[in-house]
């Protein structure tokens, strides 16, 4: 099925051809009534999958929360066009790949049930996520709506638009399982309220945000919905129709496996006509008269004309490689593998994680009664095991709330093995059985 090369780092460059993850998807034409896909990745898949993933050599990674390793599809696709770029120049490399670039809307879209219309490509979800927020005209006396677990670079901005423009924001509660309380949200829904703005999968805690429910109760009360889905993407299945967002935003280096220095911005078509982007310039709008301009009539009104065409290949290629496994195998291999993880840890004297939610994400938190959390990362990493840290700074709220320390956080992806997830346990009960701290 695959050609399997071994894993390694420095690896030969060669032509692009179709997807080979096609052949593990509805992709495959295979006649009517044949027995459905695995459930799971199969062994000669991951092996394949692993292969493919040049940045497993020596290390056993566990950070797709952070920045996750790209397939090796996704780093020649962005080589070939910094190759054309060096003979080519950057407006020469452009017209030559116009049409390839015009096709990663249609495979972002694709990955979230949007129309490409709807889609604009951004630097980074931070800034698909300010795009949003700032295109909404608040005044005095506004109401924004957020969660205990909101980021902490959305939640400043809120507290930025309080103290310019004197908006209000409301923190809804969270019910028994830590996630966000529904019924709360409910009652503190009034006229003055201007917007609802959601952490699907916050960047520690476990946490799956209900957000199709958000998103319900949004749309029947006619309120703008801005969905962070950062951690999201690329983890789980995410379509925007039965979400309700009105806008989505996301990154290209998470699960999603892209390069860094790309994201995209999802607009519902109904929100082009009621929001204008805080800045914009000749490609978000034509200049059609001297003291007249007109804004594009799709979501690009968005965007700005100087980019990195290259991290955008790149996540193209990134998305319609996680399409061709298929997502909903991804998440279900990502939710066991995280799971088993958590069952290790929690058996470990000392060490507690700190996850909420009926239906956990990937993303597994972590901490020790007797170990330093810095210490633990970088012990790990002297083992070739990929970690990081996550400070209370990054959700406040939510931390303050639990009386959350710095906490460590790992994040099994669907390539890796149930021997990496028990490589980090034996690692954490090295720690306890040395008494380091």
């Amino acid at each position: 099925m695959f050609k399997t090369t071994g894993e390694g780092g420095a690896f030969p460059r060669r032509p692009l051809q179709s997807n080979p993850m096609n052949s593990m998807t509805g992709n495959d034409p295979r006649p009517a009534g044949a027995s459905p896909l695995p459930a799971d990745i199969l062994d000669e898949e991951l092996d394949a999958l692993r292969a493919e993933t040049p940045g497993l050599a020596g290390q056993t990674f566990l950070l797709s929360c952070g920045a996750s390793l790209m397939p090796r599809r996704v780093v020649e696709r962005m080589h070939d066009y910094l190759d054309l770029e060096a003979r080519l120049g950057g407006y020469g490399a452009f017209a030559a790949s116009e049409e390839r670039l015009e096709r990663v809307y249609g495979s972002i879209a694709r990955l979230i049930n949007a129309a490409p219309s709807e889609i604009a490509l951004v630097e980074n979800a931070t800034i698909a996520w300010q795009l949003a927020f700032h295109s909404l005209d608040f005044a005095p006396g506004d109401v924004i709506i957020t969660a205990e677990a909101e980021y902490g670079a959305n939640y400043v901005t809120l507290l930025q638009m309080q103290r310019r423009r004197g908006v209000d924001i409301r923190v809804c509660p969270s019910d028994e399982q830590g996630v966000v309380d529904l019924t709360a949200l409910e009652r503190m829904i009034d006229p003055k309220v201007r917007l609802i703005s959601l952490t699907w999968v916050p960047t520690n805690g476990g946490l799956n945000n209900p957000a199709a429910a958000v998103g319900r109760i949004a749309r029947a009360h006619g309120i703008p919905y801005l969905l962070d889905a950062c951690q999201a993407v690329g983890q789980m299945p995410i379509d925007v129709q039965t979400l309700g967002c009105d806008f989505l935003a996301a990154t290209s280096r998470k699960f999603l496996r892209g390069p860094r220095g790309a994201g995209f911005l999802y607009v519902r078509r109904a929100m082009l006509d009621r929001c204008e982007p805080p800045f914009i310039d000749h490609i978000g709008a034509r200049w059609v008269e001297r003291n007249r301009y007109e804004l594009r009539d799709d979501a690009r009104r968005y965007e700005s004309w100087e980019s990195n065409h290259m991290a955008r290949l790149g996540m193209g290629e990134a998305a319609d490689y996680a399409m061709g496994i298929g997502i909903d195998r991804i998440w279900r291999r990502c939710r066991r593998l995280a799971q088993r993880l958590r069952d290790g840890l929690a058996s470990v004297p000392s060490f507690r994680t700190h996850d909420l939610g009926a239906c956990p994400s990937a993303i597994v938190s972590f901490s020790s009664d007797t170990v330093d959390p810095q210490n633990i990362v970088s012990r790990a990493a002297a083992r070739g095991i990929a970690i990081s840290t996550s400070s209370p700074e990054s959700t406040r709220l939510d931390a303050e709330r639990r009386h959350l320390p710095t906490l460590v956080r790992a994040a099994p992806h669907y390539f890796n093995t149930e021997a990496d997830v028990d490589q980090l346990v034996a690692f954490a009960e090295s720690l306890i059985r040395r008494g380091d701290g």
